[in-house]
């Protein structure tokens, strides 16, 4: 039995460990951690993979068979599944009861399990068929984190690579292991199992195509603690939830301090919303700030999309993100850094470029390789009080839609190529949202107002500011388009924007006073589209 110190009511403040059972997946540091703890005269116990590496680093190593009395079998599904390893990993080492069990049945205690689990999310990834998938769910790994997990009073339970050191340092200076630090790997470790099977249950939801399924889990390893959330008084972290869709996530953080909460919220939204546009097609910059987009500008190159994000609402750039959908040149990365900014994210910079940002220290430059999958499946979590709304991605726009013109006046092709950038910008901004562009940018955003008609007027008002910044004299919304997330319910809304110098109008149309809003249009003179399709975000 090993050897236990200083009694409390929940085990004994130190164990000095005996044995421990190595079964790993990912090799990562195994060898050198199993020398340590031989060093430390711990006998190992291992299976299949583990042991053959051991025996190849010549680490003194038992085989499970031998703990057993039985070989591995079923293609190795059976192995760790017996009572002498679990009476090993349970049993009490205080319980009376449970030291007869184990001496009737010659169970030793195992005091320290190494596991970490088949690589069930990177098999997913790998496009794996069905039975290779189902195969690489592990069953023995859960089941042993959980029996040490819940013997932790007397069991230490080691599910990660990155504590190898800090647990080789603690027994080597202590002698054991205490039991502040076995509670907090078997925290850990419950967490892992838990995210484990949270993966494997929406898996099955998406190749079974069982959306509503009685019990759903999310998970995602910690990236970032941070300072605070979005205000000082908030704690926050970030998770990451294992995707390899490019993005915040994903980027590689070149430069600049580290990113915070509201920064994160704020660069996914960037990128996503600038990630609509193919670069093959046209240059585009967009410019947010607190989740909605203050100018978004197309062009021949970023210089020109920049210069036209810009324009939008120049007072509002200033301390927003900027996200670019190319790789950023010389040129336009001369014109961020005019303009305080926190953070840029693209998926490339020339190294001319990365030399112009070096000049300030403290600005967030991402990376990300690409750019985000617009059409990519995937769910949301939003919590509630209570509970979490889950919903499927938004991934599609407009022109995923069947348009419709219903209006006499048909929107000329200037009209329409602008119009199809307002709704793709309208997906991406607060509700009730509207639209302003013309020339491949936006000139007026209404943002997050109760009325949309609040919104309409909010755009123009802004519009007229920016004018104003570019000694341009009346409303930058002239002659443009306007775009709305939803149906205008009454024509009011439709009448400001016409107020504000727009001559086409796209909505997804769907009122009950559709008829109404559409002779308005007609009566203005002015095109109007429907899409059918709504994109309230809230």
């Amino acid at each position: 039995m090993p050897i236990l110190t200083t009694r409390t009511r929940l085990g004994v403040e130190k164990v000095t460990m005996k044995r421990a059972l190595l079964s790993v997946s990912d090799k990562t540091g195994i060898a050198e951690f199993a020398r340590g703890l031989v060093a430390q005269g711990i006998e190992l116990i291992s299976t299949g993979g583990t042991r053959k590496l051991l025996e190849e680093e010549q680490i003194p190593v038992i085989d499970i068979a031998e703990l057993t009395g039985f070989p591995e079998m079923m293609d190795g599904r059976v192995k760790t599944l017996h009572p002498k390893v679990h009476g090993g990993l349970l049993g009490r080492r205080d319980n009376d009861n449970h030291k007869s069990a184990m001496r009737i049945h010659q169970i030793s205690p195992i005091d320290l399990v190494v596991v970490n689990l088949y690589p069930f999310a990177e098999t997913v990834k790998s496009g794996a068929d069905y039975e290779t998938v189902i195969e690489n769910i592990d069953i023995g790994g859960p089941a042993m984190i959980r029996s040490a997990a819940k013997n932790h009073a007397f069991v230490t339970v080691v599910v990660d690579p990155a504590d190898y050191d800090d647990v080789l340092d603690q027994i080597s200076s202590t002698e054991g292991m205490n039991l502040a630090t076995r509670k907090k790997l078997a925290a850990k470790a419950y967490a892992r199992t838990a995210a484990y099977d949270s993966a494997i249950s929406n898996w099955f939801a998406k190749v079974l195509e069982n959306d509503d399924m009685a019990y759903r889990s999310f998970a995602g390893k910690l990236d970032q603690v941070m300072r605070y959330g979005e205000n000082p008084h908030q704690w926050a972290a970030f998770y990451k939830d294992g995707s390899d869709r490019c993005g915040v996530a994903s980027a590689e953080q070149v430069q600049g301090k580290a990113l915070s909460y509201n920064n994160i919220n704020d660069t996914d939204a960037a990128f996503e919303l600038v990630s609509e546009f193919d670069p093959k097609v046209s240059a585009a910059v967009a410019i947010i700030k607190h989740a909605n987009p203050c100018g978004v500008g197309l062009g021949g190159d970023l210089s020109e999309a920049y210069d036209k994000a810009l324009a939008c609402d120049p007072v509002s750039a200033f301390g927003g993100i900027v996200a670019l959908n190319k790789e950023i040149d010389e040129d336009v990365a001369k014109k961020i850094i005019e303009v305080f900014t926190e953070v840029i994210i693209a998926p490339s910079a020339t190294p001319q470029a990365l030399a112009i940002f070096e000049k300030k220290k403290n600005l967030r430059l991402l990376l990300t390789g690409g750019l985000a999958d617009v059409k990519a499946e995937g769910l949301t979590v939003k919590s509630v009080s209570g509970g979490m709304l889950v919903q499927s991605r938004d991934n599609k726009n407009v022109l995923d839609c069947d348009m419709k013109i219903v209006t006499k006046r048909k929107p000329t092709d200037a009209e329409m190529a602008d119009l199809k950038v307002a709704a793709i910008v309208a997906k991406h901004v607060k509700s009730n949202a509207i639209i302003y562009a013309k020339d491949g940018a936006t000139v007026g955003i209404g943002a997050g107002q109760m009325s949309r008609v609040d919104s309409a007027r909010i755009a123009h008002r802004k519009s007229k500011d920016a004018a104003k910044a570019l000694k341009i004299k009346g409303a930058l919304t002239k002659d443009s388009v306007v775009a709305s997330d939803a149906f205008f319910p009454f024509a009011d809304g439709l009448l400001s924007a016409v107020e504000a110098g727009a001559t086409a109008v796209i909505q997804p149309g769907g009122s009950i006073r559709d008829d109404e809003v559409i002779a308005a249009a007609d009566e203005a003179g002015i095109a109007m589209v429907f899409t059918g399709m709504r994109h309230f975000r809230h």
